[in-house]
């Protein structure tokens, strides 16, 4: 009973994690059956206590390293059957072993998180000279978070994995596009130096732009460029979804729906991604929520 109710807090901690800081995420968790949304909540929570180790800006990195390893340290022996105090840890080992994710995956989005740990020196801005090199990033920090979803969502055909592979690159590109400016701003800039170079953009221009200013022709040809890569992925999720489990569907709709109605929006701002910061507006979101609980409804009405 008290592993029960210890268990039910657990989950309850990740579900307000969620809840608080999951933004889009958050809106195809609600269209899951309680139990694949639970598991769902408890990944993000674990991915945002990474991310947040990674990203705390007021260490250094080598002291942000530190705190990381010590962390995933501690993960890894509640993996290995240790006690933790630590709820969020407690709700993912449940949600491994009832869905039978494999922990590789979860060591490999700590990976993810720290690759920006791993630059040679914080004065140097953090780059990627080809897409390829961006691939793998985005293949740590997003594409195995597709990974592990659909071992929550389920499926049967082995073509799945390299759909989800390639939906998390979709929704990485995306986050990319929309968090440039913001991302100059921390030193960050992940846009391919080679795509840069093509484009005839210079690193620096991105890195110390006059704020609010709009994008020069050769950086709207360049944000063009990346926003059709990111759609050209995005075809993978629309052969994803019928291969995931029936109940699941729902929720892998709601978060493709707002994804790529968020690099939509970019487009439609002319690629104008550093006067204001493009998002989906709340009502667009509940509707497409509606729409996600609908359909939701309906599969279970036919399961």
């Amino acid at each position: 009973m008290k592993h029960d109710a210890k268990l039910n807090a657990a989950y309850a901690a990740c579900r307000a994690i969620a809840r608080h800081e999951a933004k889009n995420f958050y809106y195809a968790f609600v269209a899951l059956p309680e139990p694949r949304r639970n598991a769902i909540c408890a990944i993000y929570a674990f991915m945002r206590q990474a991310d947040d180790l990674a990203d705390d800006d007021s260490l250094p990195r080598d002291e942000r390293r530190r705190r990381l390893d010590a962390w995933l340290a501690n993960w890894r022996g509640v993996c290995h059957g240790g006690d933790s105090s630590d709820l969020v840890f407690v709700a993912v080992r449940d949600a491994v072993e009832r869905f039978v994710i494999p922990l590789n995956l979860l060591d490999e989005l700590v990976a993810g998180v720290t690759m920006d740990l791993d630059q040679a020196s914080s004065d140097m801005p953090d780059t990627y000279a080809t897409f390829a090199d961006l691939y793998r990033y985005c293949y740590l920090v997003a594409s195995v978070v597709g990974l592990v979803c659909i071992h929550i969502f389920g499926y049967s055909d082995p073509r799945a994995e390299k759909l989800a592979e390639e939906t998390g690159i979709a929704f990485q590109l995306t986050n990319i596009l929309r968090d440039v400016a913001e991302d100059a701003g921390r030193n960050r800039v992940y846009l391919p130096l080679e795509d840069l170079a093509a484009h005839n953009v210079s690193l620096d221009s991105l890195l110390h732009r006059e704020p609010g200013a709009p994008p020069t022709a050769n950086e709207r040809a360049l944000l063009a460029a990346i926003v059709q890569r990111a759609e050209d992925y995005y075809k993978s999720a629309q052969e994803l979804l019928p291969l995931i489990d029936r109940e699941s569907r729902p929720a892998l709709w709601v978060l493709v729906a707002i994804y790529h109605g968020l690099l939509k929006r970019i487009e439609r701002a002319d690629y104008d991604v550093f006067s204001q910061r493009a998002c989906v507006p709340m009502p667009q979101k509940l509707f497409i929520m509606t729409v996600g609980l609908a359909r939701m409804g309906w599969a279970r009405l036919f399961a």
